[in-house]
């Protein structure tokens, strides 16, 4: 196959990216989870929330785990084959990822032993503290991480130095630019749905073989008070995000919209098939009007076609047409499975409906596919560009061969599904076993780490020398 060097390193990161944000995406929404059971637990002393706590802390730790390996290999491609784009940007792109790993990783680092291992060192309360902080961390640690990429997408607050770098000139326009508070809001909301989902189908899983679990019932409960409340939130944010995307990448919706031709009154088109050669979109399915109401909040709004912009700047809307909307069916089918559990739940039949609960197992990886949509249409919607309207991708490959990025590319695709493979069925096989069973040490039980034997029992070598 005739592929060139960008374009391999293109799909390596496309590869590598699409690994590594599974695994934040769960984590960040999984420490929060677990700092609410720690919580909980501490509030009300319902052992049931400890029982959770452990049950799901074993599977954070390999999920943090992999997220961090899979972040660090995907870091090493911008020395690699994104050299010139790392020169570039540099001066404004490193100290973002560094203050990420100042102040989100060190403290995420820090505390996260402590979260793993101290509960019966510390004290709870102390305990908790730790818990708490690895929750703020991954937090932090997405706003940098959001910055740093929403920079890219709406470059704001540089200068061009005379190396022909991209410098700093306001740090607060370049870590709150345009798109950054909408990317944020959106993507911390979608790690949280994830992480709801995953729960409500572990609940669900467990509901269906024993509808008394009473630890299969908190987790199911709590995901559907999620997805009832939070799934609205986040559809209002990606319409924010939307509003946003069209005053500051206009072409990026002109493609995920399937719009060829700029128009008022413009149609929402839900099905078509877009081609790029003849800038035509065929087999439309449409709702007359409704493009311009969303797009522009206006019945007489324009919305951009392609054909507005040079041909040569076109993102592929072949691409972004599809993965947009199976990120917005996702997001409406969430919605949907909030809505019909208040329902059950007003009826007081939550737990006694097994259609709902096989529904809820199914939709258990939805937040991953949808987020992996999203970024999809986000990054491939930047394109041509890496640092939008002044970075062109082909001018940020760094001089390699396109066979020596292949065969990385190969190496990567097969350690990365025996590594995470493992890792992602040690998590599967721990979410199959019930949280009914003990799943950690309880208060008071002595900590060891594993495979230190215990000491013997204490046997007093003078008996009679014992006070009664």
């Amino acid at each position: 196959m005739d592929i060139s060097a960008v374009d391999l390193a293109r799909i390596q990161f496309a590869f590598t990216i699409s690994f590594h944000i599974i695994f934040p995406s769960f984590t960040i929404g999984l420490a929060s989870f677990l700092m609410v059971l720690e919580g909980l637990w501490l509030t009300t002393k319902r052992e049931v929330y400890l029982r959770l706590f452990h049950y799901w802390l074993k599977i954070f730790a390999v999920a943090f785990g992999m997220g961090v390996v899979s972040g660090i290999v995907m870091a090493y491609q911008f020395g690699t084959n994104w050299a010139v784009f790392a020169d570039k940007t540099g001066p404004i792109l490193g100290p973002l990822m560094g203050y990420e790993v100042l102040s989100a990783f060190f403290l995420e680092a820090g505390f996260l032993g402590i979260m793993l291992f101290g509960l019966n060192r510390v004290g709870p309360r102390l305990h908790f503290t730790a818990t708490a902080m690895v929750a703020l961390g991954t937090a932090i640690s997405g706003f940098w991480i959001l910055s740093a990429n929403s920079w890219m997408q709406t470059p704001a607050g540089y200068t061009i130095n005379e190396a022909g770098q991209f410098a700093p000139e306001n740090w607060l326009e370049i870590v709150f630019n345009p798109s950054f508070p909408f990317r944020f809001v959106h993507m911390m909301l979608a790690a949280y749905l994830t992480t709801a989902f995953v729960v409500g189908a572990v609940g669900a899983y467990h509901l269906l073989k024993d509808r008394t679990n009473d630890a299969a019932r908190v987790m199911f409960s709590m995901a559907m008070w999620m997805a009832a409340i939070v799934t609205p939130v986040q559809i209002f944010a990606g319409d924010m995000h939307g509003l946003n995307t069209l005053e500051h990448q206009p072409a990026k919706i002109a493609a995920l919209e399937g719009h060829f031709e700029g128009e008022t009154r413009a149609p929402l088109l839900l099905f078509g098939i877009p081609d790029m050669e003849k800038a035509e979109t065929y087999y439309k399915v449409e709702i007359p009007l409704l493009g311009s109401i969303i797009l522009t909040h206006s019945l007489d709004g324009r919305v951009p076609g392609l054909k507005d912009f040079p041909r040569e700047d076109w993102p592929d809307a072949a691409i972004l047409f599809f993965s947009f909307r199976v990120m917005v069916g996702l997001g409406f089918l969430m919605l949907g499975m909030g809505l019909w559990s208040l329902w059950l739940r007003y009826r007081g039949t939550l737990y006694e409906t097994p259609l709902l609960h096989r529904a809820a197992l199914v939709m258990g990886p939805s937040g991953f596919i949808a987020v992996l949509a999203g970024w999809i249409t986000t990054e491939v919607g930047r394109q041509p560009y890496t640092v939008y309207g002044l970075l062109r991708t082909s001018d940020s490959i760094s001089p390699v061969d396109a066979p020596a990025v292949a065969t990385s590319l190969v190496i990567f695709i097969i350690v990365y599904f025996i590594v995470f493979g493992i890792g992602t069925g040690y998590m599967l096989a721990a979410m199959l076993r019930s949280p009914a069973t003990g799943s950690g040490p309880t208060p008071g039980e002595p900590a060891r780490a594993a495979g230190v034997t215990p000491a013997p029992a204490f046997t007093d070598p003078h008996p009679s020398n014992t006070t009664e």
